[in-house]
């Protein structure tokens, strides 16, 4: 399977619903989202099987399309700075970089076809490679957003399914608000398959006011003559990509044997399943002893800070927090011996810790890179399974699995997903050279904590 399987057919452009109110023509950025300018636009999307009761199929898909197309329009309206673009105002003394929410064409649509099956999307061992052309934007920065779309939704239609995915700039906002846009999508396009129109009531309105330290301008004069400066194209190296099934059960006991081993009740199921996977992966990497290796965590600040950035805050509120030591150290200890250092740094990432970590970047600007910020011996868990993924419908039921591009993927990268039948269960999308996945998938350990049957592969049946 290639990319080639996927045509694009058609492509339009969505605007948001009703005239924008002139307070919304700008929207600056903070130093998170700043940071991400060099970073890849967030690629997440949501396999449907077709309804089993589908008679005419071409009637079905330009129903769906104009649904979509409607409720996009719909949500936009509340989302209204992913209809925007970015501008850069610069002179000899000052160059700034915001986002001009009106003058734009808007989202990105489009619509494509495939003559493969959800079995040949689900069925192999690693994700297949097609499946990053399920999103538009490939291998984009977010500085592209000066003349990309900052939001594009790309529809695949398969034989037996259809793939919602989109891609979102990451300087505009991060998973937390990415899932709330999709969140309320759904929530819309759901409203209006029963009967409303344009009057849709949301259940979380975003909020636009973009946090800021005190004393900070909002338009923030960057250390920067041009985006040479900060910009780097990063190019994934050669990568296998799979996805592992953590059961309710396998998590409970990871939890269990972390407390135990550490004789503290306090280390949480996520932090145990983040030490037992930094372990492993440590371990098929087969790194010298005296090499430092580290467990990062994508932490969402909003709950940290005081007082507390709600849920509904549109942009980025992340940072990532790390736990260090030497592949000796790491391997010669036991699980709740790892957890625990995972545990403390996240302990660690408090009010105090955000609002330093945010004056240390004004004093000194960082646009993070993918080559520099993130190194092969080291384990990064992104996403979160917190996020509402399978609560998303969109007329098709629930959507079979959730799957990203190829935005973000180095060596060591693990993205979180729920489990999709929920329960607490955890799926894993691990990123690794090829030697190391397969010293991975022949690591007892790890592979005793692993459910036999795949989440995505039952939702085969």
């Amino acid at each position: 399977m290639n990319s080639t399987v996927v045509i694009n057919v058609s492509e339009c452009f969505i605007k948001p619903f009703g005239p924008a109110q002139e307070s919304n023509r700008i929207c600056n950025l903070t130093p998170w989202d700043i940071g991400m300018l060099s970073m890849h636009y967030i690629q997440k999307g949501l396999l449907f099987k077709k309804p089993a009761t589908l008679v005419d199929r071409q009637d079905f898909i330009e129903n769906l399309l104009e649904k979509l197309k409607h409720s996009l329009s719909l949500t936009l309206f509340h989302f209204y700075p992913l209809a925007g673009h970015l501008v850069t105002n610069k002179d000899p003394s000052f160059y700034t970089i915001f986002v001009d929410c009106n003058d734009s064409h808007g989202a990105r649509f489009i619509y494509a076809t495939s003559d493969l099956t959800i079995f040949d999307i689900l069925s192999p061992v690693d994700v297949p490679a097609v499946v990053h052309s399920f999103f538009d934007h490939h291998k984009a920065v977010n500085h592209d957003g000066h003349t990309m779309p900052l939001l594009s939704v790309k529809i695949t239609e398969l034989l037996d399914g259809v793939f919602i995915g989109c891609s979102m700039n990451h300087a505009i906002g991060d998973g937390t608000s990415y899932w709330n846009f999709f969140n309320t999508w759904s929530e819309i396009f759901q409203a209006h398959a029963q009967g409303h129109e344009y009057g849709v009531p949301i259940s979380r309105h975003p909020i636009h006011n973009r946090w800021f330290p005190d004393g900070c301008d909002p338009l923030i004069n960057l250390p920067f003559k041009h985006h040479d400066q900060f910009i780097r194209r990063f190019e994934t190296p050669q990568l296998r990509e799979r996805i592992f099934h953590f059961s309710a059960e396998s998590i409970a006991k990871l939890k269990a044997r972390a407390n135990s081993e550490s004789k503290t009740p306090k280390i949480s199921s996520f932090q145990s399943l983040s030490a037992h996977v930094w372990r492993c992966i440590t371990r098929a990497r087969q790194l010298p002893h005296d090499e430092v290796t580290s467990c990062k965590l994508a932490m969402n600040n909003r709950a940290r800070m005081e007082p507390p950035l709600p849920h509904e805050y549109f942009g980025n509120c992340i940072s990532v927090v790390s736990a260090g030591t030497t592949v000796g150290e790491l391997l010669e200890n036991d699980l709740g011996w790892a957890a625990w250092k995972v545990r403390q740094a996240v302990a660690n990432q408090n009010d105090g810790a955000v609002r330093h970590a945010v004056k240390e970047w004004l004093q000194r600007p960082v646009v993070y890179q993918l080559g520099v910020h993130f190194d092969s011996r080291s384990v990064t868990m992104s996403s979160s399974p917190r996020f509402d993924m399978y609560g998303n419908e969109f007329g098709m039921g629930k959507a079979v699995a959730v799957l990203s591009g190829y935005a973000n993927k180095f060596d060591g990268n693990v993205t979180s997903y729920p489990g999709s039948e929920g329960g607490g269960s955890i799926d894993l999308e691990v990123s690794l050279s090829p030697d190391a996945m397969s010293l991975l998938e022949s690591d007892e350990e790890f592979m005793e904590a692993v459910s036999v049957a795949n989440s995505l592969h039952r939702r085969l049946c």
